[in-house]
């Protein structure tokens, strides 16, 4: 029992955020969630459109989540914000099961890493991309920010990386993969120790100061980056 636990303490675990990066932008899930959002702000706080707007970058800006900002500052309920938000996007329309993301998936030699999601959504919706884009049986477990405990712990927190780490019994920095499209999200996990791609999609402009060790316009790019945790064609 003691050598599977040190064996999985000491495995790799290459861990992939969710949205925008196991699926493109061009899905448009971003875009649908914003509207939601400011709907939301305008019918729970009596506000105007351009005040619901403005105040949902403010809260976005200064707390990484907007939800943050409502629970903090007008005791509203998060787990009605994730009904109301992320769990009613029509996702069923929008995300269809990817092979190519799966065979990307399926090329990972899971005796050398394990594989495992971190999220800053909820449980509920991060399980919902994963099974519809038909790749759920591919990750271990998922690391979500928990709507239920507040003050909330979501990336870029230094603890949300430990609790990570934690989730997914991994112990050394060195030892933590990870692949996400927010900027600030990679500056935080490279900091912190991990060995990051920074996924800069296709069409978006490059920051000019890279964020991480690595970046990548497609998730395929990682068989380049990190050669040592994929099989052999």
């Amino acid at each position: 029992m003691g050598d599977a636990g040190d064996t999985m303490a000491t495995k790799p675990v290459l861990f992939f955020d969710i949205d925008n990066c196991l699926y493109p932008r061009s899905t448009r899930v971003f875009e649908l969630m914003a509207d939601l959002i400011d709907k939301y702000f305008s019918t729970h706080l009596g506000l105007a459109h351009e005040d619901a707007v403005r105040l949902h970058r403010e809260y976005y800006t200064n707390y990484g989540l907007a939800i943050e900002g409502l629970v903090r500052h007008h005791e509203i309920d998060p787990l009605d914000y994730n009904a109301k938000v992320d769990d009613a996007l029509p996702l069923e329309d929008i995300i269809k099961p990817d092979a190519e993301l799966r065979q990307l998936l399926e090329f990972i030699d899971r005796s050398k890493v394990r594989v495992w999601l971190l999220t800053n959504a909820y449980v509920t919706h991060g399980k919902r991309v994963v099974k519809l884009l038909g790749v759920d049986d591919q990750f271990e477990g998922l690391t979500f920010c928990d709507y239920a405990q507040v003050p909330f712990l979501c990336k870029p927190q230094r603890g949300m990386y430990d609790k990570a780490m934690k989730e997914a019994g991994v112990q050394s920095y060195e030892n933590c993969y990870f692949v996400d499209d927010s900027y600030q999200n990679c500056v935080a996990a490279k900091d912190v120790g991990w060995n990051v791609a920074h996924l800069v999609e296709e069409g978006l402009p490059l920051p000019e100061k890279q964020a991480s060790q690595h970046q990548i316009r497609h998730l395929r790019e990682l068989r380049d980056v990190f050669p040592q945790f994929f099989k052999a064609t």
